[in-house]
């Protein structure tokens, strides 16, 4: 796996996010080999690919702002801390490619859709879906 595709980089990235959400003192890079590895004992030899360290990073340094954001979206009486890791890592990645990146919201909405399809369940994908759609102005 010498080159990641855009979809690629984002699964990357999310699931990078989530480690780095479960031990926010560990080391992004090391973080980020380790998911491309798929080994936590075995280092990634070739070098990140600068748009995922990029993704990481931005997402890590916003976080703060983003959690804002999602916060501002969800119903009386939820906070962040009662959402599942997953849905709120995945709202974390797409608000930031849709305000911090070039990458139009639909899209960051939908790739964010695309890999709750791929690691929650159907609740948590209209959960997402729903806080995306208002925060990034969508419907």
């Amino acid at each position: 796996m010498s080159t990641l595709n855009r979809h690629q980089i984002r699964q990357t990235a999310f699931q990078s996010l989530f480690g780095l959400a479960l031990n926010p003192t560990a080391d992004v890079e090391s973080t980020i080999s380790q998911v491309l590895v798929g080994d936590p004992e075995v280092a990634w030899t070739q070098e990140i690919p600068a748009d995922l360290t990029t993704v990481v990073t931005g997402v890590v340094a916003h976080q703060d702002e983003l959690d804002l954001i999602i916060s501002d979206y969800l119903s009386t009486g939820w906070t962040l801390e009662r959402l599942n890791t997953t849905d709120l890592v995945l709202m974390r990645l797409a608000i930031y490619e849709a305000k911090f990146t070039e990458v139009p919201a639909k899209i960051a909405v939908n790739e964010a859709l695309q890999l709750a399809h791929d690691f929650t369940d159907d609740k948590s994908r209209k959960f997402i879906n729903g806080i995306l759609n208002k925060a990034l102005t969508l419907d």
